[in-house]
């Protein structure tokens, strides 16, 4: 597996990177606009990126608190080139670390269907059905933290 690292964006560039590496994961292959997914939770949410050792975004996430006990990921995603080499488990696990140091005892996250199982993987049960704002069914998914 390629060696990479778990950070924030830094800088300017950095954050522009960022936002395109969302659109570009997330968006881009259902056909949609480049339109920046901001949401009004931007400024108090917690941004990670996994970056590769020749500096490129392969990985994004971000974390911000629903009320004090629980926390959500959200824009969760890895390139697709780099899917099942544990990257995504070490951007949940980097997510969940920041959950608990902000007091958070629940994680929750709105899964696409083809992310179904790896957060099951990962310890997080299915709790309904859930319709993004670009209608795309989801499945709402949680897990208590230890």
């Amino acid at each position: 597996m390629a060696e990479f690292t778990i950070r924030s964006p830094l800088s300017d560039l950095e954050w522009q990177s960022y936002d395109n590496f969302r659109w570009e994961v997330l968006r881009k292959p259902l056909k949609l606009s480049h339109i920046p997914l901001k949401d009004n939770l931007e400024d108090v949410s917690f941004h990670f990126m996994g970056i590769d050792s020749d500096a490129n975004i392969v990985s994004c996430g971000r974390i911000h608190l629903n009320n004090p006990s629980e926390a959500q990921i959200r824009y969760m995603g890895v390139s697709s080139r780099l899917r099942r080499k544990r990257l995504g488990s070490a951007m949940i696990d980097e997510l969940e670390s920041k959950a608990l140091l902000l007091g958070a005892t629940k994680v929750t996250l709105n899964a696409r269907e083809e992310a179904i199982e790896f957060y099951k993987s990962l310890g997080y049960v299915e709790t309904g059905p859930y319709e993004s704002d670009i209608k795309i069914p989801h499945t709402s998914m949680e897990k208590i933290l230890s």
